[in-house]
């Protein structure tokens, strides 16, 4: 079955982006005969709020878009198996399959020690990776063998192998990323307890058996990471991939949830029409 999936976290509201990549994955649904999930991607507790949940599923439903599974209703009624916090014990199971590999290890590396040792990095630039318009300083390792205790306030890494990961994304041509120089050995869960982007997103898209996963190019570095992680996991067959343009606020700087101008409970109160906000995302 052709399954893609929408998946907006609620630090904000639904902005014009959004609408941009909702317009994307079930266009691309109807185009395919497949099915669209709605994913509500609240791991990260210190900044999700449920009244932006709320929001966010009362304007997909004034927007008309309609979910194939987890109707905007199953979330409003409680636990749902398709909201990240809800899911927990997934999470943690994968974390295992994951140590028991030896692929897992603890890290006590502060955001604080990161960013003094991102500096240097800058200043020696050997170590900096370009991709697109975004820099990235890939983690040094620092704690790999360390062996400190997975318990108590310390991240997770995982250890990334040394190799390229080539993909054909469907919008963007052929790319091949080598994960371990992007990024290093990459974070899975933070210092206080959360889940991070890139593990949850990934495993969600396995177990949730994801075949096309449709989002924006600010999204395209993390593809072979992403890939490298599912294996590492299991999937044997990864999703495919396909990154769409983003709705810019200006030349080199997209829409973010603090535009008001282009929130789409902004536009709903100042009198837009359903159709004037889905002709705006599409110009």
């Amino acid at each position: 079955m052709w399954l893609t999936r929408f998946a907006p976290a609620p630090t904000g509201y639904l902005h014009l982006g959004h609408v941009v990549n909702a317009l994307h994955v079930w266009n691309e649904a109807r185009a395919h005969g497949g099915r669209v999930l709605l994913r509500i991607e609240d791991h990260d507790r210190e900044r999700c709020r449920s009244d932006y949940e709320i929001a966010i599923l009362d304007d997909l439903d004034w927007l008309g878009f309609v979910p194939d599974f987890y109707p905007t209703d199953v979330f409003r009624s409680g636990p749902c198996e398709s909201r990240q916090s809800d899911r927990g014990r997934t999470y943690a199971a994968m974390a295992k399959r994951l140590r028991s590999q030896g692929l897992l290890y603890a890290c006590r590396c502060s955001r604080k020690t990161l960013h003094r040792a991102s500096v240097k990095a800058e200043s020696q630039t050997s170590d900096t990776v370009t991709f697109g318009s975004s820099t990235e300083i890939p983690y040094a390792g620092t704690c790999r063998n360390l062996g400190l205790p997975f318990e108590g306030e310390f991240g997770w890494r995982v250890r990334l192998p040394a190799t390229p990961v080539t993909f054909e994304d469907r919008w963007c041509s052929r790319r091949t990323h080598v994960p371990a120089d992007q990024s290093g050995d990459l974070l899975i869960r933070d210092r206080r307890g959360n889940w991070t982007y890139q593990f949850v997103a990934t495993v969600d898209d396995y177990v949730q058996g994801i075949t096309d996963v449709i989002r924006g190019t600010d999204l395209l570095p993390s593809t072979g990471r992403q890939i490298t992680l599912g294996r590492l996991l299991g999937r044997i067959v990864p999703a495919a991939f396909a990154h769409h343009a983003l709705l810019m606020k200006s030349p080199t700087q997209k829409l973010s949830k603090s535009d008001r101008d282009t929130g789409v409970r902004d536009l709903r109160a100042r009198g837009w029409t359903r159709e004037q906000v889905l002709a705006a995302a599409t110009t």
